[in-house]
């Protein structure tokens, strides 16, 4: 699939290319800001991964651990784009379960509102007393 020769491509541009990322940059950004694991390490974004390797993606609320299928430096089409990885069935239930917990409110603090005048106090107290 790769349109080089050698058939080596950047994890920057692969990502981009995958369509994980909108741009280089992003993509680039998340490698070095430690949201792009390859095999469990860290990586940098001139690596160049090979096919049947393992990656764990962060963005956003997601983490996706994904097998690389086949190499790609061009961007093309989003059914195209699913032929160069594999979600691995672990990655896609922790995604399910964990977009199933966000839908229902069950991942934040609920809260009656704000707090009445009696448990500002009891927090002042509580955080003056710590500090």
């Amino acid at each position: 699939m790769s349109e080089k020769d050698d058939g080596k491509v950047r994890l920057d541009k692969w990502l981009w290319a995958a369509r994980f990322f909108k741009t280089r940059a992003l993509a680039k950004a998340a490698i070095e800001g430690g949201k792009v694991h390859c095999q469990g390490e860290r990586c940098k974004p001139g690596k160049e991964p090979k096919v049947g390797e393992t990656f764990t993606i962060r963005a956003g609320f997601d983490e996706r651990t994904v097998v690389v299928k086949g190499l790609s430096a061009v961007r093309r089409g989003a059914p195209e784009a699913q032929l160069l990885y594999e979600e691995t069935a672990d990655s896609l239930a922790r995604r399910e379960q964990a977009a199933a917990m966000r839908k229902a409110g069950t991942l934040g603090l609920q809260t009656d509102g704000r707090p009445s005048k009696k448990q500002r106090r009891q927090l002042h107290h509580f955080r003056d007393f710590e500090g």
